[in-house]
Parts: structure tokens; C-alpha cells; sequence
């Protein structure tokens, strides 16, 4: 193997790695001894640095370490600043829309209506500011109650939850076949 494809080898190792990696282990791990392998990193240390990279390889007490260069901080916390955009699984929006049409409702009473925990799905939909806490339902252990938020509004293009479309109820007899058609495949199974 020519010179170029070790260092390539050791590039995606350091960059897959994250965290500094032993000259020993490299050297083990691409074939060759630790002093040919210490002058193929100096040397992608020596190109990370000439071809002004925003990238480089330190050397940390005899490991080495693929991270970014100080003069590119500014610009990651310009990224990490940015408002990230959020992805709604179907798990997501099949609990979304259980709020949208019970609001208030317990976690409880979603789990009872999907069949599977929530409380991840609950968490993300918080986060994302689609659902909110309003307040504690008058019952044992009194547990939280779940609605929409103005951002959900917002989101989906409504005023009111009052302009959410309204299933006709040959639809919700549809949908209840096929649920049941489907339970009965998973039963054969």
C-alpha cells in the first residue's frame, strides 16, 4: 500500500476515533512500526498546517487527535447558535396529533391510545416547543397535562384547534379495519 492510502487510513481513524489515539494502536493497526507510522502522521500534521485546513492533528503525550483549528471556533459557535431544524418521525407526529384532538391529556392516556410508552415522544415534541405542560389533571398522582402551543399553530398553518380537520366517520371506520387487519396479520406471524 503506497504512502497516500496509509495516510488516508489514519485520517479517517483519527477523524472516526474523535478522541486521541495511541502512535501504538495506529502503528498496530495499519501494519507497520511506530517510528514510519510517527513520520506519516507528522507528515498529514505538516499538510493539515501548509494547506491552511480548518482541520488539524495534535500530538497529545504520545497520542494523536484529529480536531478543529482555534481560529475556526468563532464560526462553530455561529452554527451551534443557529436554531436547529426539527424532524418529526411518524412516532412523533402520531403523538402530536393525539394531544392536538384529547388536549389536556396525561402521557397515560396517550400510552392507552397508542400502546407504547410516550414519554421520549412527549420529551421531543416539549423540546421542540409543538407541546407544553398545562398543568396537573385533579386525579391519583395527579400527572401532568399535555396541549398544543401557539407554535404549533403556527406550524401547521390553523389559528385554532378548532380549524384542525375533522375525520368523517366513514374514514374512522376505515381506519379501524385496517387496524384491526393489521393486528390479526401480526397475530398469524
Amino acid at each position: 500500500m503506497e504512502i497516500k492510502k496509509y495516510e488516508a487510513v489514519m485520517e479517517a481513524l483519527l477523524f472516526t476515533m474523535g478522541d486521541s489515539v495511541e502512535l501504538s494502536r495506529l502503528a498496530s493497526t495499519i501494519g507497520h512500526d511506530e517510528e514510519t507510522t510517527k513520520k506519516m502522521i507528522h507528515n498529514l500534521m505538516d499538510k493539515y498546517a501548509s494547506e491552511d485546513r480548518g482541520i488539524q492533528i495534535i500530538e497529545l503525550e504520545g497520542s494523536y487527535q484529529m480536531c478543529t483549528k482555534k481560529e475556526m471556533y468563532d464560526y462553530l459557535i455561529k452554527l451551534a447558535a443557529q436554531p436547529k431544524k426539527h424532524v418529526l418521525t411518524d412516532v412523533l407526529l402520531e403523538t402530536l396529533s393525539i394531544v392536538a384532538y384529547k388536549q389536556p391529556i396525561t402521557k397515560v392516556e396517550i400510552e392507552k391510545i397508542r400502546g407504547v410508552k410516550t414519554d421520549h415522544a412527549v420529551n421531543k415534541l416539549v423540546e421542540y416547543n409543538l407541546v407544553c405542560e398545562l398543568g396537573r389533571k385533579d386525579a391519583p398522582g395527579r400527572p401532568l397535562l399535555f396541549g398544543t402551543t401557539e407554535e404549533f399553530l403556527r406550524c401547521f398553518g390553523v389559528q385554532s384547534i378548532d380549524e384542525l380537520p375533522v375525520l368523517s366517520q366513514d374514514k374512522v371506520e376505515e381506519f379501524k379495519t385496517e387496524a384491526e387487519q393489521e393486528v390479526q396479520l401480526k397475530l398469524k406471524v
